[in-house]
């Protein structure tokens, strides 16, 4: 095959007309030449930090959406489904996986459970973690959530990323907000990069001290605009990701939005695609073509250098997408899961009042982040509950894994005026976790979810709307497009029921995240993430 165009060679940042010649799946010769075609080929773009199961998609559908987008691999952490399956999950995604022509890398991951003051299904020690490095398919030490244990020394921990050192993987990072001497103290321990950074300074401060940022732009977290400022110096040391990525949105666009925003404000287009194609091939020494002879025929074409419209996608020499179609097909797989609690009553989410102010968790619209209020409660019949009108509203999370009585907490911010919204992704753990405006619409929803072993849902007085997520009750057994419109239509009804938030849903799934800070709910209570303490409802 040839192929014809305006040829961007990233490394020695000039454009030209030439053409490629492919041959086996690999660029046998790369040649200037004269011809009327005016699209641009590069080399493929891709995720250096996502979650797949964040997209409710297994592997092989996530690859179908991705391609459309010029996407041809990603660094994922299957960290989300090892929280529910353990290595058998891990297995089920690199198998998954393998089925379609799309370069999925994926990590082991460092710390299921995430912390052990939640309740998750499955654990992976230092010896599940050498076994896994031990894998081809394992490419990196994922994201080193527990930053407390690797500045302290703590010997699991310390183990887990020996095995990381002895096998030459990449370490890589998750250290929101860690600044001055601990940030130098978890760099020294071999941690080589960190998506977390919210913050200019932060993003620089680790920069500086050697380690390589990702710029993250999820459906949830979006921290772009904090830091691309600091891509035109940055460039070598910077990547882009998405983390998590729900379906809807991936249907829109991927790594591709955020070279065209790059490029919008400026940044010079050599340093953006460095960004977007070389550096994550470089740092995780990834099977992944870079437009060279030799190289394996990865590549992508586009309509312009601005807009960065991907017209066709080429991974190993195949034509995987063109003309705003994917060419790879749905493959066969087993479901699996871990959902093992049965159906509560209203009076599980009671709470009786006996003091006059409750602990508020703030969420902040597309951060991961929270704050810690203290506000007035509302009292009914003896019991705390919901206050609508100033949008403090209940929360709970079910343990999923095993029977128990929920945890309970309120938060702001989620808008609601009627019903609740529930999902059983549920950020690290995945246990239930629902909002709602009375504990009958919690309850509802909460059932919805047990009832189908997984999903997220949206009920009220009249109605309930349920998407189901069978696959370890994260994932769907459904296409991208049928799954992407499903929950398109499920956060159209959250909003209308009031939620003011740009991803309810998402947002939703990471309130019970405790490995960020500042107050959040897991199965067994009320965390306040900065102490690593539990703390009581009422004040």
């Amino acid at each position: 095959m040839i192929k014809q165009g305006n040829i961007v060679d990233i490394f020695n940042k000039k454009i030209y007309k030439g053409e490629i010649h492919i041959q086996d799946g690999k660029i046998t010769n790369i040649v200037a030449k004269n011809h009327n075609v005016e699209t641009y080929i590069i080399p493929g773009f891709v995720d250096a930090h996502i979650h797949i199961e964040s997209s409710m998609l297994v592997p092989s559908e996530f690859a179908r959406l991705a391609v459309l987008h010029g996407t041809v691999a990603t660094v994922s952490d299957p960290h989300e489904i090892a929280n529910v399956l353990g290595k058998t999950g891990v297995e089920f995604m690199i198998e998954n996986g393998k089925k379609v022509p799309f370069k999925f890398n994926f990590g082991a991951p460092s710390c299921v459970p995430a912390t052990s003051f939640e309740s998750a299904g499955a654990v992976l020690d230092s010896n599940d973690i050498k076994e896994l490095l031990e894998m081809p398919e394992i490419k990196y030490l994922a994201e080193m959530m527990n930053y407390p244990g690797v500045l302290f020394r703590d010997e699991e921990v310390m183990k887990k990323i020996a095995w990381a050192k002895y096998f030459k993987k990449p370490i890589d990072g998750h250290a929101p907000g860690l600044r001055g001497e601990d940030i130098s103290t978890y760099i020294a321990a071999g941690i080589s990069t960190d998506h977390e950074c919210f913050s200019y300074d932060e993003a620089l401060e680790k920069l500086q001290k050697g380690m390589k940022v990702i710029i993250r732009e999820g459906s949830a977290a979006k921290n772009f605009e904090a830091l691309i400022p600091l891509l035109d110096e940055h460039f070598e040391n910077m990547m882009f990701c998405s983390d998590d990525k729900h379906p809807d949105d991936l249907l829109l666009g991927h790594i591709n939005d955020l070279c065209a925003r790059a490029v919008a404000k400026g940044v010079d287009v050599f340093k953006v695609l460095q960004t977007a194609c070389v550096n994550p091939v470089k740092h995780y020494n990834l099977d992944v073509g870079q437009l060279q002879i030799n190289d394996v025929a990865d590549f992508v074409v586009l309509e312009d250098l601005t807009s960065f419209k991907v017209l066709e996608t080429y991974i190993d020499g195949i034509c995987v997408a063109s003309g705003g179609n994917s060419h790879i097909e749905s493959v066969p797989f087993e479901i699996l899961n871990n959902f093992n609690t049965s159906k509560k009553n209203v009076i599980d989410f009671q709470v009786k009042a006996t003091k006059s102010k409750i602990r508020v968790i703030e969420a902040l619209d597309g951060e991961l982040v929270t704050n810690e209020l203290i506000l007035d409660n509302l009292i009914k019949d003896g019991n705390l509950v919901s206050n609508v009108e100033k949008d403090i509203l209940k929360m709970t999370v079910v343990n999923r894994y095993n029977e128990d009585v929920p945890a309970m907490a309120f938060i702001k911010n989620f808008g609601l005026k009627e019903g609740a919204i529930a999902s059983s992704v549920g950020h690290d753990s995945h246990n239930i976790i629902a909002v709602g405006v009375s504990d009958e619409a919690i309850c509802k929803a909460v059932n919805l979810l047990i009832e189908n072993k997984g999903g997220i849902c949206a009920v009220s007085e009249t109605s309930a709307n349920v998407v189901s997520l069978p696959v370890a009750g994260i994932m769907s057994a459904k296409t991208g497009w049928e799954i992407g419109k499903e929950y398109a239509e499920l956060d159209k009804l959250a909003k209308q029921m009031g939620s003011t938030l740009r991803a309810p849903y998402m947002t939703l799934s990471f309130m019970a995240l405790l490995v960020i800070p500042s107050l959040k709910l897991s199965d067994k209570g009320l965390f306040n993430g900065t102490t690593f303490e539990f703390t009581s409802l009422e004040v």
